[in-house]
């Protein structure tokens, strides 16, 4: 069976459980992300996120369809949009796309990128992908202090737990998978929380034994993560106590260092 690829081609798509319009935003593409199309009807297509393996469904109309060599050469962009407010790209009729950080830029080469036979000029300075200290991955994540949640989201207007730990390691470097339960799976365990460094990631579950939230610790007693909004709050042993709310909100499971 011949198969098919593409690259989002819109600043922020939405890959839906289900293919209608009114189905569950269960993730999102960023501009230069890269999809294997599963499957195809008259206005949805499948598809699968090279980045994380993410499966969903998405307007065709939001994707430019790539060849295989493509596809390949951009399969982990080198180039990012970096952690600014301001990530502008341009068409050649001159149109702006406005670039969430962590959107990938494909094939960038001399201020220019390029997806399909369409060519983009970049207007800022691009975020070359490589490993950092711990520090700057704190800094990261605190420019995104104050957003809002979104479920499925992970752009600078709306993000998820996940969603918001994902990016920030994406920037510098470090693939985290998508679902919180998934990302519980990688890295290293944490035996004790004064042995915590900043970066590490802490996971947490629900009545089940069900890992349902993730943040990213700023020290042993602090925590930033996705909850109403990107927040920081403190952190023991029981978990995020919430001090708006006067109680625990999130039961702490295992804490992971991803670096």
């Amino acid at each position: 069976m011949e198969q098919y690829y593409g690259i989002c081609r819109v600043a922020v798509a939405p890959l839906r459980s289900e293919p209608s319009d009114r189905a569950e935003i269960a993730s999102q593409l960023l501009f230069g992300d890269h999809v294997e199309i599963i499957s195809k009807t008259e206005k949805w297509w499948q598809v699968r996120n090279a980045y994380d393996g993410y499966e969903g469904w998405m307007d065709f109309k939001q994707l430019t369809e790539v060849s295989l060599d493509e596809y390949t050469s951009n399969h982990n962009c080198k180039y990012l949009a970096p952690a600014e407010i301001v990530n502008i790209i341009t068409d050649t009729e001159g149109s702006k796309y406005y670039l969430s950080p962590g959107s990938n830029l494909p094939s960038f080469n001399n201020g220019y990128c390029s997806i399909g036979n369409e060519k983009y000029k970049v207007l800022f300075n691009p975020k070359v992908v490589s490993g950092t200290e711990p520090t700057d991955i704190i800094n990261t994540a605190l420019f995104f202090q104050n957003v809002a949640y979104l479920w499925g989201g992970k752009n600078l207007f709306g993000m998820d737990c996940s969603g918001f730990a994902q990016i920030v390691f994406k920037l510098h470097g470090i693939q985290l998978n998508r679902d919180a339960w998934q990302q519980a799976e990688q890295g290293e365990i944490v035996d004790f929380l004064p042995e915590v460094k900043p970066g590490d990631v802490a996971f947490f579950d629900n009545e089940n034994g069900r890992i349902i939230h993730v943040g990213i610790m700023l020290n042993a007693t602090d925590i930033i993560h996705a909850s109403g909004k990107v927040r920081i709050d403190p952190m023991d042993n029981q978990g995020i106590y919430n001090a708006e709310l006067g109680r625990y909100s999130h039961k702490l499971r295992i804490v992971k260092r991803l670096t």
